[in-house]
């Protein structure tokens, strides 16, 4: 049997730590084959004081940056699928045994489609894309499972990224041709979109990936995305 490793990387998530853990306890389909990491990445709020009070979770320390956090959480895990969420995202009922099946059927990596939180158009738009194929519908939004075989392989999460981490590993999993997008919905949280602006807060990630295509380097990416949206 399978073993399944979620990884969740933190940094002040006291507001959707227990909505996450509560969720988690109600969905996963097979406890006694699942671990639960969470990456945090120093914290000054109750993050930790809500965690290490959990006997159901491994709450490990990391430098921070997401890409940090995962590979550090990815080097601790037992499970030979790992399957990395954000704290604010919230995967579909029986989870864990949705993606040992895609496993099983020698689907290496994927995700779940993904829907917001928010009735605005333009998200509900958004998330209706991410059930498509096109890797131009990617996002770490809609979480990631891979075998712990080929996250090695193909050289974990580049460091080097503070933001677009996600993206360049799934670049990398489509360039292998290993990837599916499993038909159940994940819900996300847009309060980055509702704290931006939607319209603001769309230019400036389409920006973000123009400048990718285009050739801009880790530290251009994210100095953009320092000054602009962070």
């Amino acid at each position: 049997m399978s073993k399944i490793s979620i990884i969740i990387p933190v940094l002040n998530e006291e507001d959707t730590i227990p909505k996450l853990l509560e969720h988690l306890k109600k969905n996963t389909f097979n406890p006694a084959a699942t671990e639960f990491i969470f990456v945090d990445g120093g914290s000054t709020d109750s993050t930790i004081n809500l965690l290490k009070n959990e006997t159901s979770i491994t709450l490990i320390h990391s430098e921070k940056g997401r890409a940090k956090q995962m590979n550090t959480g990815a080097k601790q895990a037992n499970g030979d699928i790992l399957y990395f969420l954000h704290a604010d995202s919230l995967p579909p009922k029986h989870f864990d045994f949705l993606i040992t099946e895609e496993v099983n059927k020698g689907h290496e990596a994927g995700c779940f489609k993904m829907t917001f939180d928010s009735n605005h158009p333009w998200l509900k738009f958004t998330g209706w894309l991410t059930q498509l194929p096109f890797k131009s519908c990617r996002g770490g939004d809609q979480s990631l499972f891979i075998t712990k075989s080929l996250f090695n392989a193909v050289g974990c999460y580049n460091e080097a990224y503070v933001i677009y981490e996600d993206n360049d590993l799934i670049s990398k999993l489509y360039k292998r041709k290993s990837f599916v997008v499993i038909n159940k919905w994940l819900v996300t949280s847009a309060r980055t979109y509702h704290t931006k602006g939607v319209w603001t807060l769309q230019y400036h990630f389409a920006i973000i990936h123009l400048k990718k295509f285009f050739g801009a380097s880790a530290e251009q990416l994210n100095s953009y995305y320092q000054k602009y949206v962070a």
